[in-house]
């Protein structure tokens, strides 16, 4: 009875006029439109990318303009990349096979960070390029480039693209441990380069929380030690990633708690000046709860 009368009472549907099933349809064929035009601007840039390189012949404004043409490809197809349909295209024509075995290991520093910055770019959310990457290799280039390449936006690219190939990605996880990316991840937060020791920092947070399995590893390797050393460095926001990353190692982890209670390491003396410091400075308060908890956690408890 009820169903009856809410059946009679909803508006009725009205059949889709040929005006607006036209506009439907114009409007799909512009999207059809829109994205092979996109694969298409792909295509150039690749031809672009895959042209040989003009041999060394002191003719130095011909070197700049080829960088620049090369640079400009780059920077069209990272932009078109956005778009995840595009990523996979990219994939299937074989621009990241590209990347990998032209530009990643280039000379030229503006064409290694533009290689790795495409590489994180079509990796980010996408399993399927994830994957692909993985299967060819990347992952030991991107790591070597995050560790020793001497232009500080290279090593941060490659970082992010490192950070895009192992978060959420159980093989890449994998592979990552393998390569022994903790120690990577450990001299990167030792950096001088602040960004590179921001984002270290926080994937070591991120991957202690979504893979505690890995905690008596990297303990082993005496990240605790470490991160404490990382700790006395001038005050900065990498820090509070840091007193995270300690929380996590010291949650439900006996080792962890050991370690942190070495007198050696004057731990308890570190947090309790921190948490003096810290006192009453809202901008810094997720900081002072991580100091909290592990004053609690290894020294009260």
């Amino acid at each position: 009875m009820d169903a009856g009368v809410a059946a009679e009472g909803a508006a009725p549907v009205e059949p889709m006029t040929e005006e607006r099933k036209a506009f439907l349809k114009e409007a799909l064929a512009e999207v059809c439109r829109g994205q092979v035009e996109e694969v298409e601007h792909i295509k150039q840039c690749l031809e672009i990318l895959h042209k040989e390189e003009k041999s060394e012949s002191g003719k130095e404004g011909e070197d700049a303009e080829d960088e620049a043409e090369r640079e400009s490809a780059f920077k069209v197809i990272t932009e078109l990349c956005e778009n995840l349909d595009n990523a996979r295209d990219l994939m299937v024509l074989g621009g990241l096979d590209l990347c990998f075995s032209r530009y990643l290991g280039h000379v030229k520093s503006g064409l290694r960070w533009r290689a790795a910055e495409l590489v994180a770019c079509c990796a980010q959310n996408m399993p399927e390029v994830q994957v692909h990457l993985l299967k060819i290799g990347v992952l030991p280039k991107l790591l070597q480039m995050t560790d020793s390449d001497p232009d500080p936006t290279a090593r941060v690219k490659a970082f992010y693209a490192v950070s895009c190939l192992v978060r959420e990605q159980e093989a890449g996880l994998k592979a990552f441990l393998t390569l022994d990316g903790f120690s990577v991840l450990t001299r990167c937060m030792q950096s001088e380069n602040e960004r590179l020791r921001t984002k270290s920092s926080f994937l070591l947070l991120n991957l202690l929380r979504s893979h505690p399995e890995e905690k008596d590893t990297v303990i082993s390797m005496g990240m605790v030690q470490q991160l404490v050393a990382v700790l006395r460095t001038p005050h900065s926001s990498v820090h509070e990633h840091i007193l995270g990353a300690i929380c996590c190692l010291v949650e439900d982890c006996p080792k962890g708690l050991k370690e942190c209670r070495n007198p050696t390491l004057a731990l308890e003396e570190l947090l309790k000046q921190r948490i003096k410091e810290l006192g009453g400075k809202e901008e810094w308060q997720e900081e002072l709860d991580f100091c909290e908890s592990l004053e609690m956690t290894c020294f009260r408890g």
